[in-house]
């Protein structure tokens, strides 16, 4: 994965990082529920290929998209504050490793573990520690869900920027919002109920 120890914060793999009680069954079963097949695996990794020199631009227009919703850029910030840039920047990197890392690694016991270290930090068990930060504790539930679609449309001309055909580009953007909706499900473990997930 390139230069992705290099990232500060960015935890994949390591032996901090706490066992996810998602086994993978439970994964296999959320992919049968998305109808994933062989061909999304192979779709997402073209799409690494085709995003790996675009992961910046991409979540240029993703900050961009957050920038202009003031109720969400409030989430790098303290409460009633400005965003903290320098956190901000932070996440950045860790953002463009997170595409990266949606098509390329294995969806195995060391990837669920991630997810859910990722989940953590967007929930008051974890939330700013990484970055030892000074910001809103959690962020809610319903904007990550909601994030699916923003995080899903904008992907497209970024797919597209390297010449495949319509088929290519449809197949790679079918598996990124599966993909994108798989996590979203993961994540959405520790806000819920004890026996609720």
């Amino acid at each position: 994965m390139g230069t992705a120890h290099r990232i500060p914060g960015y935890t994949y793999g390591e032996p901090q990082v706490e066992h996810s009680p998602v086994t993978i069954a439970e994964l296999d079963a959320l992919k049968e529920t998305l109808l994933w097949t062989d061909s999304d695996d192979q779709a997402l990794r073209m799409a690494g290929d085709v995003l790996t020199d675009q992961v910046g631009d991409v979540v240029a227009i993703w900050y961009d998209y957050v920038a202009a919703h003031p109720h969400l850029v409030a989430y790098f910030g303290p409460p009633g504050g400005a965003p903290d840039s320098e956190y901000l920047e932070r996440v950045r990197a860790r953002f463009e490793q997170w595409i990266l890392d949606t098509c390329r690694r294995p969806y195995n016991d060391v990837w669920l573990d991630y997810q859910q270290e990722i989940a953590l930090r967007h929930t008051r068990a974890k939330k700013d520690q990484t970055d030892h930060v000074d910001a809103v504790d959690r962020v809610p539930l319903r904007h990550i869900i909601a994030f699916i679609y923003p995080i899903t449309a904008t992907i497209r001309p970024f797919l597209s920027a390297k010449g495949h055909g319509e088929e290519d580009v449809e197949r790679m953007y079918q598996a990124w919002f599966k993909a994108v909706t798989l996590q979203v499900a993961l994540w959405s473990r520790p806000y819920a109920r004890e026996g609720d997930w």
